[in-house]
């Protein structure tokens, strides 16, 4: 599998126009997994933003607290890192971000119906 990445990567070199040349020789760039990864990882955003219309009580309250310290820490880890990798950073920020969001909702419902139960 090595081989054949490697092979298809020369031949895109070729096309690739010069003006994207920086971007797509950047240590961080599409050739690489620091690229890919924040770019499916968009997935987790745009899934902990459809769930913002789900009803409070089918949320999770331990999967939201994860999902937010993973975007806090690899948010972190991703200026620290060489090369820094901004892309990683802003993908884990909104992450962090929808799932506070997501976590406080939960925690809110269960706060206010502990009562009824």
């Amino acid at each position: 599998m090595s081989q054949l990445y490697h092979k298809s990567m020369l031949a895109l070199d070729k096309v690739v126009p010069q003006k994207f040349q920086p971007l797509w020789q950047h240590p961080a760039g599409p050739k690489t997994i620091f690229f890919w990864a924040p770019v499916f990882k968009w997935g987790l955003v745009i899934a902990g933003i459809g769930d913002l219309a789900r009803p409070a009580e089918t949320l999770s309250v331990s999967q939201s607290a994860a999902l937010a310290a993973t975007g806090v820490i690899w948010s972190r880890y991703s200026l620290v890192i060489i090369p820094k990798n901004y892309s990683l950073f802003s993908v884990n920020v909104f992450v962090g971000l929808t799932q506070l969001i997501q976590l406080y909702r939960a925690i809110d419902y269960q706060r206010k119906h502990k009562n009824n139960n």
